[in-house]
């Protein structure tokens, strides 16, 4: 009884996050990346343009042409339903609330699925209820260290009352 309304429960905040469109967690995503219609290296030397768009092999045109802000956005929304995907076929099992789902897509939209994965305590603090511990991981990463605002930004909003 108590496994069918866990699984109530998650479907439910999904649900949540769906019928909202999303909207808060793209405009904090948004925030969180910065925008620029110019390519720039991010802190790890990787090519970015837009909302923190890695820019692939393939699309070289990004790195020689103006992109303007409507295509831009196009790339956001791209980006932004895969880590949704990505977080449906992988990580959603993980987690019992809003919050949780929020943070691991948007730590899908900023490290990609593999890099999340390699989060396996907390993953498995987070499958355990145990929210001090997933802050805690959260901290005692490289992933603090290189953006450390950001990831304190989301451990605030993690450890925020819904």
């Amino acid at each position: 009884m108590k496994n069918q309304k866990n699984q109530a429960d998650q479907r439910g905040h999904l649900f949540q996050l769906k019928k909202l469109g999303y909207y808060s967690l793209k405009k904090r995503i948004k925030q969180n990346e910065g925008f620029s219609s110019k390519p720039y290296k991010d802190q790890l030397g990787y090519l970015t343009i837009g909302y923190g768009h890695f820019i692939l092999s393939s699309e070289k045109t990004l790195l020689t042409n103006q992109t303007n802000k409507k295509e831009l956005e196009k790339i956001f929304e791209r980006d932004f339903n895969k880590a949704i995907n990505d977080f449906n076929k992988t990580l959603k099992p993980f987690t019992s609330n809003k919050k949780e789902a929020e943070l691991l897509i948007e730590m899908i939209f900023q490290l990609g699925i593999k890099g999340c994965l390699k989060f396996k305590n907390l993953l498995k603090n987070m499958r355990k209820g145990n929210k001090y511990l997933v802050c805690f991981e959260m901290m005692n990463s490289l992933w603090y260290k290189q953006t450390p605002h950001r990831v304190k930004t989301l451990i605030k909003n993690f450890l925020n009352n819904e």
